[in-house]
């Protein structure tokens, strides 16, 4: 699976005062489309921390292009961009429902594996299988 779409609507609490969706919603929105992506692609997360391997974050990036507001629909689409043995990178677009074609927010973060310790870790060494998984599903770049 190339990328995944996780459909949700917005609430009221994540809407500002000027009626629109609060810039600090899209990391969330952005994480859970990560995990469903991992998830929709044969792990969850909690395994993937249940085998030791953790997955912190290094960068978060987010352009705005448009707003959205209370009850809106909305789709995270989240892919990985690139990849290496030891970190991911990964793409979202946020979309009105409405409109698949121009999305209104996209951004891309970037993770390293670690074991439990925090220590950086080679993925292929460490979980072959999780390695493969992320290589069979990524239209993004190996370095």
């Amino acid at each position: 699976m190339l990328y995944v779409d996780i459909p949700l609507t917005v609430r009221y609490a994540e809407t500002d005062r000027m009626g629109i969706v609060h810039h600090s919603n899209y990391p969330v929105w952005f994480e859970v489309g990560r995990t469903e992506f991992i998830r929709q692609n044969g792990i969850s997360y909690s395994e993937v921390e249940g085998q030791g391997i953790l997955l912190p974050l290094l960068e978060l990036k987010c352009k705005f292009i448009s707003s959205s507001t209370y009850e809106d629909k909305i789709i995270v689409r989240t892919s990985i961009k690139s990849y290496t043995k030891i970190r991911l990178n990964f793409y979202y677009e946020v979309f009105k429902e409405s409109d698949m074609n121009n999305p209104i927010t996209t951004g891309e973060t970037v993770h390293v594996w670690t074991n439990a310790c925090l220590k950086p870790i080679n993925l292929q060494k460490y979980n072959e299988e999780l390695y493969n998984i992320i290589v069979k599903n990524s239209a993004g770049e190996t370095r």
